[in-house]
Order: structure tokens, then C-alpha cells, then sequence
């Protein structure tokens, strides 16, 4: 079965898993998805994610969610750009995710950043989702 929003797909199984407080999740492979997952490894969002095949030919990631005192790293995660509406935003105009405690993903001419490294790197592109 083909998805029409893969990523909104992963980010959909990160919320579950948090919210069944389950150690790891597992994701289907793309490029975007690991670009994404890079982005909120080094952000400190979760643990790390690693990839392996479930069957010969398809490949999974395992994503190892984050725990604080038991409470789940990730507050709230949230697509902002979606396949039928598309959301891009210059540098100046890059959103503050809960007065900068949260962050914004963004898919940029430099490839995926967080909005941080985005005004950091002075450009603009897609928001991808909210993450807090």
C-alpha cells in the first residue's frame, strides 16, 4: 500500500510510541525520514536510529525514543507542511516553536536543518513539522 505523506506517517508512529511509552519504534526507510531523524537525534529529541532489513529487499529504521524521569523527551510532534498543502517560509519569517523551546524542521536548499542551523545558514525553505 503506497502512503501519500510518508513523513507524517513516521512522525505518527513516534507519537504512539511515546505515548505507549515503548522503547523503540520502527519506520519504513526513505532518505527524508533519515534526514529528519538525523535532525532530531542532534537535536536531543531521541536516542539514535538505526537501520536493518525486516525482509530480504526491505528496509526498516529503528528509532529509540527518549525518556526524561519517564516522561517522553518529545511533547508534541506535528507535520506542518503537508502533501496537499505546502508550507514555506523565507529566513525572516521562520516560526518560533514555543518561543524557541521547540523546534521547526525544515527542508532547505542545504538539505534538512532544524530552524536554528537554518537562520545560522541564512536560508529559508519548507517546514516540515514542529517538533516540541
Amino acid at each position: 500500500m503506497a502512503l501519500s505523506d510518508p513523513l507524517g506517517d513516521m512522525l505518527t508512529r513516534i507519537r504512539n510510541g511515546q505515548r505507549a511509552r515503548k522503547p523503540t519504534v520502527e519506520s519504513p526507510v526513505s532518505k527524508l525520514r533519515l534526514n529528519v531523524l538525523e535532525v532530531l537525534k542532534r537535536e536531543g529529541f531521541i536516542r539514535g536510529f538505526s537501520q536493518h532489513e525486516l525482509k530480504p529487499g526491505i528496509p526498516m529504521v529503528r528509532i529509540e525514543l527518549r525518556y526524561h524521569d519517564g516522561e517522553p523527551v518529545i511533547k508534541s510532534i506535528a507535520r506542518v507542511s503537508k502533501p496537499g498543502r505546502r508550507v514555506y517560509s523565507k529566513i525572516a519569517d521562520l516560526p518560533r516553536v514555543y518561543n524557541g523551546l521547540g523546534i521547526a524542521i525544515l527542508s532547505t536548499p542545504r538539505g534538512v536543518l532544524s530552524d536554528n542551523e537554518a537562520r545560522a545558514s541564512h536560508v529559508g525553505g519548507e517546514v516540515l513539522c514542529h517538533v516540541f
